[in-house]
C-alpha cells in the first residue's frame, strides 16, 4: 500500500529529556553542533524503533532536530528573517493564554541556496526499512502570518514575483528530497486552517487580504510546487488550528475552504484535525474526489485520556457517510511535540495512543 498508511501520524513527537537538556547545553556553548547532533542521532535511533514496534508503516525522526515545526526551515531560506514575536492568544479548557512565537518576514529577494532537510532524510532512510516521512511546514507559512506588511516593498513591489520565487525554492527542496529518496512528503498548514475561524478570517482583513480569496490563492501557490511532480512521490498536507503546550488557536469546521481545499489543491491525501468540536463536523468531507485519501485526526494529542475503540469506530463510521471508507485512514490530530516543549501528556501516554491508533484501524480496515 501506497502511503499514508491506514495508521499514519502527524509527524512530531515529544523529545526525551536528555535531547532537550543536549539542546539547553548548545545554546550555552557547552557542547559542539557535532555533539548535539550525535545525541540527536542516538534519540531519533531510538523513537523509530518504538514507532516500528508498534506497528507504524510511516516513520518520521520526530522533528527531533527542530525547536518549532516550521522555524527551523524557514529562517535557512534566503530572504526570511526571523524576529521578534507577534503575541497570539492561545486557548486551552482552563482558560487563554498569551504566546509570541518568532515573527516571520520576508526582508529580501527568497532564494533556496541550501539543502534543508535531505541529510535529515539521508539519516532517517538509513535507519528505518519502513516508509520515512518528511513534514516541512507549508509555503503558506511564510505569508499569512505578515500578510503584504510582512513583505519587503523594495524585495517585491509585485506579489506575483513573491509567489512565483516562493514556489521555486519549495520546488528545489522538493526536488532535493527526491533525488535523495524521499517518497512520501507532508506541509504543515496552520493558515488553511486559521481561515476557518471567522476571527482569525477578520484579522486577515484587517490587514488588507481577502479570506475568501486566501484559501484560492494557497491551492495555486502549493499546486504550483508540486503539480510537476513525480508519479511516485506522494504529498500531503496537515491543516493544524494551533498546537502549543496542549493549546490551540483557532476552530471552526472547514466548510470556508472546502471547495479550495479538495477541488483545487492537488495533493494526495489530507490529514485532518477532528479530535473535538473545534473542527466541526464530517460534512464538507463530502467535497473530497474520490482518488483523494483523508487521514481523520480523531486522537488527541493534547490530553492524556487515550479514546475508546468504541468511539473511535464509531466516528470513523460517520466519516464514512460522506466519504468512502477505503478513502480514510486514520491518526492523531496534530503532532505530539509541534515546539520543543511538547504537549502536556507523558511519553507514556503518546505511545498508547499510538498503539491504540494501530489496534483501531486493524479492527476496522484490517491488516
Amino acid at each position: 500500500m501506497n502511503p499514508p498508511f491506514r495508521a499514519d501520524h502527524v509527524g512530531s513527537l515529544l523529545r526525551p529529556q536528555y535531547l532537550k537538556d543536549a539542546r539547553d547545553r548548545f545554546q550555552r556553548q557547552e557542547i559542539s553542533k557535532d555533539d548535539l547532533r550525535a545525541i540527536e542521532d542516538r534519540a531519533i535511533r531510538e523513537v523509530i524503533g518504538k514507532q516500528e514496534a508498534v506497528g507504524l508503516e510511516s516513520i518520521t525522526d520526530g522533528e527531533f532536530r527542530r525547536t518549532f515545526f516550521h522555524l527551523d526551515f524557514l529562517q535557512r531560506l534566503q530572504g526570511v528573517t526571523i524576529s521578534g514575536g507577534i503575541t497570539t492568544k492561545f486557548h486551552t479548557a482552563q482558560g487563554d493564554i498569551d504566546f509570541a512565537p518568532p515573527r516571520i518576514t520576508v526582508t529580501g529577494k527568497l532564494r533556496h541556496v541550501q539543502d534543508i532537510q535531505t541529510a535529515d532524510f539521508q539519516f532517517l532512510s538509513s535507519v528505518t526499512k519502513k516508509t520515512p516521512k518528511v513534514t516541512i511546514p507549508s509555503p503558506t507559512m511564510v505569508h499569512f502570518r505578515g500578510g503584504r506588511k510582512g513583505i519587503d516593498i523594495n524585495a517585491y513591489p509585485d506579489l506575483d514575483e513573491f509567489f512565483e520565487d516562493l514556489a521555486q525554492v519549495y520546488r528545489d527542496e522538493v526536488s532535493s528530497l527526491y533525488e535523495a529518496g524521499c517518497r512520501y512528503i507532508q506541509f504543515d498548514d496552520t493558515n488553511l486552517a486559521y481561515l476557518c475561524d471567522a476571527g482569525l478570517r477578520a484579522q486577515a482583513q484587517e490587514r488588507g487580504d481577502d479570506p475568501n480569496a486566501l484559501p484560492h490563492a494557497y491551492a495555486a501557490l502549493i499546486n504550483a510546487v508540486i503539480d510537476k511532480r513525480p508519479k511516485d512521490l506522494t504529498v500531503a498536507i496537515h491543516l493544524c488550528r494551533g498546537n502549543m503546550q496542549s493549546a490551540w488557536v483557532a476552530e471552526g469546521g472547514y466548510e470556508p475552504v472546502a471547495e479550495a481545499l479538495f477541488n483545487e489543491l492537488n495533493v494526495d491525501a489530507y490529514f485532518l484535525e477532528y479530535d473535538d468540536a473545534r473542527s466541526g463536523g464530517f460534512e464538507p468531507l463530502r467535497l473530497v474526489p474520490k482518488n483523494k485519501v483523508v487521514v481523520l485526526g480523531l486522537m488527541t494529542t493534547k490530553v492524556p485520556a487515550i479514546e475508546s475503540v468504541a468511539d473511535i469506530t464509531r466516528r470513523i463510521r460517520e466519516a464514512s457517510k460522506f466519504l468512502p471508507l477505503e478513502n480514510l485512514c486514520l491518526s492523531p490530530q496534530c503532532g505530539f511535540s509541534s515546539s520543543v516543549h511538547g504537549n502536556n501528556i507523558t511519553e507514556a501516554d503518546q505511545w498508547a495512543k499510538v498503539e491504540r491508533l494501530v489496534q483501531v484501524t486493524r479492527e476496522v480496515w484490517g491488516n
